[in-house]
């Protein structure tokens, strides 16, 4: 096999994160930030309006597999709270729900870091791959994750589902990266560690699967099976050879 790119999932695969929605603490954060703008809510009011608000927003998406928009979500819950006689400039209205958005991931997180030898074979990748992202995830906290953690120069284009209204398995997510890349199914590897996510919507395009059997994610799906297992993500450059061979 020829391998012109490798497209790798991120959460998960490339970095080990650990987040609690559930928490209390972001939603009495929230609600006191919110006070400073004239917005008066008790913590389970946040948490209530939040997941209605991103219910409204799956429910809208017409989509099979429908995202929400975190910031476009917090944008909607300052339009409905906010006192017309107290809303800020707009230029203030422009940046406060990517703050909120924001604010909230970073309370909820418990863990951000890479799995063990990500960057030392991305460092070894890079010069003989084109590198690309597709993942389920917020924009506006995928990005600033990937920065944080050192990968995000590594990859080009970077597809988040936050931005499609839609999610893995879609096959349109997965086709925005071959057309990023340049490069056919038949020259493309996908590196994921959700059976179904990754290696079924990856599968289903005719691309070749690495499952990376780590912490996280979907281990099994009854008739799908990828065509290399790694348990350690430094087992990928003995994948790619494997390919590389066939």
């Amino acid at each position: 096999m020829s391998i012109k790119a490798i497209i790798f999932d991120v959460n998960g695969t490339l970095i080990d994160i650990l987040t609690d929605e559930g928490m209390d603490e972001i939603y009495r954060a929230v609600s006191h930030f919110l006070t400073y703008h004239g917005i008066d809510l008790h913590r389970g009011e946040v948490r209530e309006q939040y997941f209605r608000i991103m219910e409204e927003q799956i429910k809208s998406a017409g989509e099979e597999h429908p995202e929400f928009n975190a910031v476009a979500l917090w944008h909607e819950f300052l339009e409905r709270n906010l006192d017309p006689c107290r809303r800020p400039p707009p230029e203030k209205m422009e940046t406060l729900p990517r703050f909120l958005a924001e604010m909230y991931r970073g309370i909820s997180r418990h863990r951000l870091q890479l799995y063990p030898d990500v960057k030392s074979v991305l460092d070894a990748l890079k010069p003989r791959f084109s590198l690309a992202v597709v993942s389920d995830g917020q924009s506006a906290w995928a990005l600033p994750e990937m920065r944080a953690t050192g990968i995000d120069g590594y990859f080009d284009p970077i597809v988040i589902s936050s931005d499609h209204g839609y999610r893995k398995p879609d096959p349109r997510l997965f086709q925005a990266a071959l057309d990023g890349v340049g490069a056919g199914p038949e020259e493309v590897l996908f590196v994921g560690n959700d059976m179904y996510r990754d290696v079924f919507g990856a599968g289903r395009l005719g691309i070749k699967t690495v499952f990376f059997a780590s912490n996280q994610g979907r281990r099994h799906m009854e008739g799908v099976k990828p065509e290399y297992v790694i348990y350690r993500f430094a087992e990928l450059r003995q994948a790619i050879e494997f390919f590389k061979a066939g």
